[in-house]
């Protein structure tokens, strides 16, 4: 088998520059399934076997290496599993979360909170493979880097892009200092030769327009701008309530207010992987009693199987619909991943909006807009935006994958 059967060109090119002893720092970035991940998984073993022979020339017995990740699930996920199915490698732990491989120490660390210094502070690394290094917490990122101190040691990093100003771009990869010695590579998902051309397009025709598109395709660091949902079309996506299906799985999204609105929307999908906006109840000045009353009406008509996704920013709140036998989650409100997966199901077409149903929604669709500075939407105009976003987010984050292959799409 050659190495143009096992890699891409991009991959290819990679490698040749991890032969290379002129940088400390490798940082891989760009889109979604573009092969940063692979790759930098065959140079993490390629790391741990140079460490290795670094360390017996220096008369170290257990050298230690940092791999890093926003949680163990993401390492494991990312990088653990996909190496037991590529090679068969089975990987022990102790009871500290570390593992032992080609007689180098792996020591795990999880760089989504500042927690992560614990299991990293104080040591001494012959290098450190950093996963989705954009998630990282700077000062978890920052103590590997320190950590990293041992002869030789060195840094592989792999991200999909954030925000222009995010400091691993301005500190790492913009950084033009040859002391500094890191090196970098912008992937897209053309670059991913593997992928079958059908993917390909099917992924772009469903990737949202504006940033979602320049960042999961391109493999550009941009800041959102204008309408954050800029593929809703009115025109296309009002319907009447004569052609909503009988058969619906329902689900509502809360966000609560009061000096700013509140607001209940209901949610209908059909076996079609079609959504619909069913409801939206949106009000300002009202007391929990008020809310409690508008969910109770919505499980009276609708069943009390209904799930209410909520905003755990008002715990009193959540605790009331309980008792009230309101089924009630603390809905997972990341704001992005949420954005993304209301943004899917209007790109394809896939998001529908009931006559007479909205009072605010319209209103504020065109009116949520991106700050460029923050790279997050304008904390205005976003009552029933955040309702929907906690709804939809929350119903499918587990099945998201489910929806992006399905024959609807």
């Amino acid at each position: 088998m050659t190495i143009n059967q096992l890699y891409t060109p991009k991959q290819i090119k990679v490698l040749q520059t991890y032969l290379r002893n002129d940088w400390r720092i490798m940082v891989n970035y760009g889109a979604v399934r573009a092969g940063k991940t692979q790759i930098d998984n065959d140079l993490f073993l390629l790391e741990l076997k140079r460490v290795r022979k670094i360390a017996d020339e220096l008369g170290v017995d257990e050298p230690m290496y940092i791999l890093a990740g926003v949680s163990s699930k993401t390492i494991q996920n990312n990088i653990l599993q996909e190496l037991t199915n590529k090679y068969g490698i089975d990987f022990h732990f102790d009871k500290h979360g570390s593992f032992t491989l080609f007689g180098v120490k792996c020591v795990t660390a999880f760089t989504g909170s500042i927690g992560g210094l614990g299991a990293i502070r104080g040591m001494t690394a012959f290098g450190a493979y950093i996963n989705e290094a954009s998630l990282a917490n700077q000062a978890v990122f920052n103590e590997i880097d320190s950590r990293c101190s041992a002869r030789g040691a060195r840094i592989i990093c792999d991200t999909n892009p954030d925000n222009p100003e995010h400091w691993l771009k301005k500190d790492y990869i913009d950084n033009q200092n040859d002391d500094a010695k890191i090196v970098s590579f912008h992937f897209t998902i053309d670059d991913n030769t593997f992928l079958t051309d059908d993917y390909i397009k099917s992924k772009k025709a469903s990737t949202p327009s504006g940033m979602f598109y320049d960042r999961d395709i391109l493999g550009l660091w941009v800041s959102g701008e204008g309408m954050v949902y800029r593929d809703f079309n009115k025109d296309i996506m009002k319907i009447n309530r004569d052609d909503v299906p009988d058969e619906l799985s329902i689900y509502c999204g809360v966000d609560w207010g009061y000096e700013h609105k509140g607001s209940i929307v209901v949610l209908g999908d059909d076996d079609q992987g079609n959504t619909y906006l069913l409801e939206e109840h949106t009000e300002q000045y009202k007391e929990i009693d008020y809310w409690v009353n508008v969910a109770k009406n919505i499980q009276e008509r609708y069943g009390y199987n209904v799930v209410f996704w909520a905003d755990s920013a008002r715990p009193e709140h959540v605790a009331r619909f309980q008792r009230e036998n309101i089924t009630t989650y603390n809905a997972d409100k990341s704001i992005l991943s949420g954005i993304e997966s209301v943004a899917k199901r209007i790109k394809s077409g896939h998001f529908k909006v009931v006559n007479g149903a909205s009072d605010k929604f319209y209103d504020e669709i065109y009116q949520y807009i991106w700050n460029e500075s923050t790279g997050l939407p304008e904390k205005k105009n976003d009552d029933v935006m955040d309702a929907m976003r906690y709804a939809i987010y929350n119903k499918h984050k587990n099945t998201e994958a489910e929806f992006l292959n399905s024959p609807y799409i």
